[in-house]
């Protein structure tokens, strides 16, 4: 199935109102309101231990990415994709992004350390969280993240409106430009 607009995974795009239903059957939470991150560890774009949340950015569109380190879908286009789409942004006071390694797998090797050896392997300027949960990730719960690469974007009215394996990246930008111009 084939859709066009601003969103993509892989070769497929998806308009804005197609966006609804982006996510496979039983992922994501599209249109409702985004929980607050349970994340406890922190560091900012030089490594240092730092905090960030949804409300800190009140009034903002958010953009979350979650990975594991190990994940190479990660590494061949999520990674990539958010590095694009941030530096596209960079200094947009309307946009934040953020990071979050979302373990649910492979714990003995998505360890809070691989948090900046990604940020660091990537040049990501933005803050980098790590959330192990008990047996899975607080944050894969609360968004119903169908595992990684997994993309988030939120209105400043704190409505999610992608949630998803993956987004078109130029798509993104220009949408993004668009809603913070």
């Amino acid at each position: 199935m084939i859709k066009s607009g601003l969103f993509t995974f892989g070769a497929l795009a998806m308009s804005k109102t197609a966006l609804l239903n982006a996510a496979p059957a039983g992922y994501g939470i599209v249109s409702r309101h985004a929980p607050e991150l349970e994340v406890d560890y922190w560091i900012d774009e030089d490594g240092n231990p730092t905090s960030f949340s949804l409300a800190d950015n009140a009034g903002k569109w958010i953009f979350l990415k979650c990975f594991q380190s190990w994940c190479p879908g990660c590494h061949s286009h999520g990674l990539p994709t958010v590095k694009k789409i941030s530096e596209a942004l960079a200094g947009n006071p309307g946009i934040a992004f953020a990071g979050i390694q979302t373990v649910f797998e492979g714990r003995g090797v998505n360890t809070v350390d691989k948090v900046r050896k990604t940020q660091l392997q990537y040049d990501l300027k933005m803050p980098m969280g790590h959330d192990p949960g008990e047996n899975r990730s607080r944050t894969m719960m609360a968004y119903r993240t169908g595992g990684t690469p997994w993309m988030i974007l939120i209105n400043p009215d704190r409505e999610v409106v992608f949630n998803d394996f993956g987004i078109n990246a130029d798509a993104a930008i220009e949408f993004l430009l668009r809603e913070t111009a």
